[in-house]
């Protein structure tokens, strides 16, 4: 669907000749204290923890590299954070914070299902300014679908305990929810449970396969014509009730439809796309152990590519992992990927090329093209937002400049 508004971009060399850190995706622990019926982890159960040499060793490799720009942004993910304690991230954030260049802005993120929370955490997100993503799934009914402990119980009012904590302590958060084929049926209920709670700024994900998990949903032949319906329901009833201020499938797509002169400098060594380049996410296990591209790799098994594993932080230098045998081979193969995207798919200029850890899952390898992920989370939303801008077009008379639309969009 995408029009001239979302030209191909040039063709140019893949890869990047000196890589840019962007996104450092730390796990402090593989463990995880609930078990979601579509988690793709395969070592939840798992209860080592990143010692605190090993986050001092990380940080002193990626500081001293050079390899950073202005900004990094360092989740803490792959595993519940919480189930440490405060004084764990305390003493982290205070050793990152010495280690840190001064022209270098850092930003800490946790991605949290918010059951452990307390006005202690609360405390320490105000106090280092962290960002809270919190996964809840909507309505009891829906998230207690999903999200169980390890005996099968709903975990849905401690997590809304959580999110009512953070408020109460007015700590910023957003919400991640996993639309199911139920959720999927049920735009009005979501944003009835979203206006109840306060919550203002959403991102869905549809349940995938990935990893561990195979999805039904996301195989499904009209799973993008079900997702489509549903965000374009509950985009029209979020904009109605005026109290939602972002929804990241659509507010996240403004800016690379409309931001030409963004694209136009773009080429194919900087698509906007930081899973397709070697380190611009770096993701680093709780025992050193370092992978890249799409997070979810780290701790996945692949001959191949050696588990995605290109080294350890403990033992081996960042330049040696960029030139070692398990980079150059994914990395070799994700730019085919990201080739063979170029050539055939016209949503290109909005996606860069894709997810690889979607690619291998869906497609069985890297050097492949379009899944049902990019469907559902890029061609879906693009559809949608050129759609409803198509009608104010013909609402107002004449064709509005990019310009003008971004300048609508709220788009700086």
């Amino acid at each position: 669907m995408p029009t001239a508004k979302t030209a191909p971009i040039k063709s140019a060399p893949t890869r990047r000749q000196t890589p840019l850190i962007e996104t450092l995706v730390v796990q402090p622990t593989a463990f995880c204290n609930i078990n979601c019926r579509y988690c793709y982890l395969p070592q939840r159960d798992a209860k080592a923890t990143m010692e605190q040499n090993t986050i001092e060793t990380l940080f002193s490799k990626v500081f001293a590299s050079g390899w950073t720009g202005d900004e990094l942004t360092i989740i803490w993910h792959a595993g519940e954070p919480l189930v440490l304690p405060c004084s764990y991230y305390e003493s982290a954030f205070r050793a990152i914070e010495a280690l840190r260049p001064p022209t270098l802005a850092v930003r800490h993120a946790f991605q949290t299902n918010g059951m452990l929370i307390t006005p202690a955490w609360c405390a320490l997100f105000k106090e280092w300014e962290v960002g809270v993503g919190l996964s809840i799934d909507g309505p009891q009914a829906l998230h207690d679908a999903n999200r169980v402990t390890r005996s099968g119980r709903g975990t849905f009012e401690q997590a809304i305990a959580g999110l009512r904590l953070l408020r109460r302590e007015n700590v910023p958060f957003h919400v991640i929810s996993v639309l199911s084929a139920e959720s999927m049926t049920s735009p009005e209920a979501m944003l009835a449970f979203y206006l109840s709670e306060g919550v203002e700024d959403i991102c869905f994900n549809v349940e995938e396969s990935e990893g561990d998990h195979v999805s039904k949903l996301f195989a499904g032949a009209d799973s993008a014509d079900r997702f489509r319906d549903f965000l374009k329901r509950f985009w029209k009833l979020a904009r109605e009730s005026g109290r939602i201020r972002f929804i990241r499938e659509i507010d996240d797509m403004l800016p690379r439809i409309f931001r030409p002169e963004d694209r136009d400098r773009v080429d194919a060594c900087d698509t906007g796309n930081e899973q397709v380049q070697p380190f611009s996410m770096l993701n680093v296990a709780c025992d050193g152990s370092v992978s890249s591209f799409s997070p979810e790799l780290l701790g996945l098994k692949n001959a191949r590519y050696n588990d995605f594993i290109v080294g350890n932080i403990l033992t081996d230098s960042l330049e040696a992992m960029l030139a070692g045998a398990a980079m150059t081979a994914m990395a070799q193969d994700i730019a085919a990927g990201v080739e063979i995207c170029r050539a055939g798919c016209e949503y290109f200029s909005v996606c860069g090329g894709g997810a690889p850890v979607n690619k291998l899952s869906e497609n069985g390898r890297f050097d492949s093209g379009a899944t049902s992920f990019c469907r559902l989370t890029e061609m879906v939303p693009t559809d949608l937002v050129l759609e409803a801008f198509g009608q104010l077009e013909n609402a107002i008379g004449y064709d509005m400049r990019r310009a003008d639309l971004a300048r609508v969009a709220g788009v700086n």
